[in-house]
């Protein structure tokens, strides 16, 4: 659609000039049309457009993910032991959203005496698709909530990075994604980042409160959030692609707060049926910082799981499920360094190597991913300049 509007305003353009401007430019070119050289405008201020969501949301996912990440380990550290309180904070920021939703509900009902509804699914649907959902991100948050109780942050995030193979995975089944050589080479170098934590996670040291024993749980469960993770962007896609057929900023919002109200359900709801609501109290009067560094804690790893997500879903919409994980694991090398920095954390030479194999595999996918949108770019430059010189031709 957008490129047939393009092509519309393009020839509109050129007929504009040779009928609508009598006063001078006919008779300085003999009566030639001028060149035009505003056609391509919209297509790059529609493209530039683009680039921004995409990297306002890449901003909010490196932003939100580090900072959720590190408060998610300083309230273990600081005396938190509830696993599924962790669980509640990663969807419960849900009520964020609500003003943007209502702002493009207005909007949308402002317009429609000039713009046709889409179609939309019918609801019981669109209610099973959430709650699908949220089900699984629900089990996917606890699932990284052992990881982080388990594993020192560095290396809970190295191993992270995975998903990114994982989703490569589900993207080509799913979302028929291509497998390119530096794709491929990303997924290869990412696998044996992860495999040289495993054979290195004797020599952690960490300033922070892990327990003795747990690294064989803590990896296979950080692993298996990964590849559960990789799952739900690809489904996502799905969704948006199938089933909504829209990837506007209304429709992210939609899926986001309805996905994740049903997690947050999910997650409250096993927090009273695990009995760990009970003591609550006590953890907040035992707390090392205080009751109110508590509170504090929980609400500002709401609102930056929240952040987040709203980013993920974005650019799962915008872009790919692919690209979208690989954007949350460039958060990979900064993880470490936080943890270096606040928790304490020693980054051992294996461990660095497996930080830097794991950037290295990152960069391949984003330069696989720009060739692409190069290449992209140059085929529809050479479409409309074709269909141009075609418009030219039937307006002469």
């Amino acid at each position: 659609m957008g490129e047939a509007d393009e092509i519309r305003l393009q020839i509109a353009g050129i007929r504009g000039q040779e009928g609508g401007d009598d006063h001078g430019q006919r008779a300085g070119n003999g009566g030639a049309c001028p060149p035009t050289t505003a056609a391509p405008r919209p297509a790059l201020s529609k493209r530039l457009a683009w680039w921004a969501l995409v990297l306002v949301n890449v901003v909010f996912v490196l932003a939100g993910q580090s900072v959720a990440t590190l408060l998610g380990r300083i309230y273990y550290d600081q005396g938190g032991k509830s696993l599924w309180m962790q669980t509640v904070v990663q969807s419960c920021g849900t009520p964020l959203a609500i003003p943007l939703l209502l702002y493009f509900r207005t909007r949308k009902s402002s317009s429609s005496s000039s713009v046709a509804p889409a179609a939309r699914p019918p609801l019981a649907k669109l209610a099973a698709i959430y709650a699908g959902l949220g089900v699984l991100l629900a089990g996917d948050n606890l699932m990284y909530s052992y990881g982080l109780l388990y594993l020192p942050m560095s290396t809970y995030s190295i191993i992270g990075a995975s998903q990114v193979s994982f989703n490569a995975v589900f993207s080509y089944f799913l979302n028929k994604e291509k497998f390119r050589a530096l794709i491929l080479n990303s997924v290869v170098l990412l696998t044996f980042s992860a495999a040289l934590v495993v054979v290195s996670h004797g020599s952690d040291g960490s300033g922070s409160d892990i327990p003795k024993g747990k690294f064989p749980a803590g990896f296979a469960l950080t692993l298996s959030a990964s590849a559960l993770f990789s799952l739900i962007l690809s489904l996502m896609q799905l969704t948006f692609e199938e089933v909504l057929k829209s990837d506007t900023l209304p429709t992210v919002l939609e899926l986001q707060f309805w996905s994740n109200t049903a997690a947050a359900c999910v997650s409250v709801a096993g927090l009273f049926a695990s009995g760990e609501w009970r003591g609550i109290a006590g953890e907040m009067a035992t707390y090392r910082k205080g009751e109110v560094a508590y509170a504090m804690t929980l609400a500002w790893t709401a609102v930056s799981w929240q952040l987040c997500t709203m980013g993920l879903m974005g650019l799962v919409a915008a872009v790919s499920s692919l690209f979208t994980n690989v954007i949350s694991t460039v958060g990979t090398p900064l993880s470490p360094v936080i943890a270096v920095i606040f928790l304490g954390d020693r980054v051992d030479g294996v461990k660095l190597l497996a930080m830097l194999i794991g950037v290295w595999g990152l960069l391949s996918y984003v330069y696989q991913h720009y060739l692409d949108d190069r290449a992209k770019a140059k085929k529809m430059g050479e479409k409309s300049d074709e269909q141009l010189q075609a418009g030219k031709i039937s307006a002469e």
